[in-house]
């Protein structure tokens, strides 16, 4: 390389491609345990009270053995699973989230500025989306995923981990005022499930979205990093 010469800028850094692949097999763990988890109890409820069906909100069905880990039932090796996987996803997320504040990719790629929540731009950017054009305007991200980024990053992620801390009996001893923070822990772990489908939902909504827009491409760039 000749003398002057500087690098061509990565698009996505090595940090978040890690974290994105380490985060996203995490999830697909974690949601998986989860389900074998969620069958050993089928209602949710709110507050401190549970186990009386005429106080649930939600009874859900049992999940097949193909979506779940493992693929028959039993609590205590999806609980395995389950706190070793969550403790995967909790510090590579600490680890991202410093790696990103000191990178200034949080501040440079995932803020909106006053300018783009002007609805004229939303509404450009909803409608471009919907012609499949998904790399429009100016920056790393558009309006749409910058809000889509920032729901998963700053709320979905850090209420999946503090629900999670607050179901477990040893976090809930050492910290009780987080259990009354959540308004109880069966209050928790409706959240916890709640948030849980959303980000499976926002990971289904992300491939789909990834294949529409050329999946070589999207996958080749979040594996060497891309140019910007």
């Amino acid at each position: 390389m000749a003398k002057g010469t500087t690098l061509p800028k990565k698009r996505h850094a090595l940090s978040t491609r890690i974290w994105h692949w380490i985060n996203a097999v995490s999830i697909i763990v974690l949601f998986m345990s989860g389900l074998n988890i969620a069958n050993a109890h089928k209602r949710l409820y709110w507050g401190n009270d549970g186990y009386d069906p005429a106080m649930a909100w939600f009874t859900h069905g049992k999940f097949p053995g193909w979506a779940t880990i493992p693929d028959f039932y039993s609590l205590a090796i999806a609980r395995d699973w389950h706190v070793l996987f969550s403790l995967v996803f909790g510090f590579s997320f600490l680890a991202f989230m410093i790696a990103a504040a000191l990178n200034g990719h949080i501040v440079r790629d995932l803020f909106a500025r006053a300018k783009e929540w002007r609805w004229s731009n939303i509404w450009t950017d909803i409608r471009e989306h919907l012609k499949l054009n998904f790399e429009h305007g100016t920056g790393k991200y558009n309006i749409l995923q910058k809000i889509a980024y920032a729901l998963v990053i700053f709320i979905a992620l850090p209420m999946m981990i503090f629900t999670g801390m607050v179901m477990s009996p040893g976090m809930e001893a050492a910290w009780p005022w987080m259990t009354d923070l959540f308004g109880g822990r069966q209050s928790a772990r409706s959240l916890h499930f709640i948030f849980a489908f959303g980000l499976v939902g926002f990971l289904a909504l992300h491939l789909v979205l990834v294949i529409l827009a050329g999946p070589f491409r999207q996958i080749h760039d979040m594996i060497t990093g891309g140019r910007e």
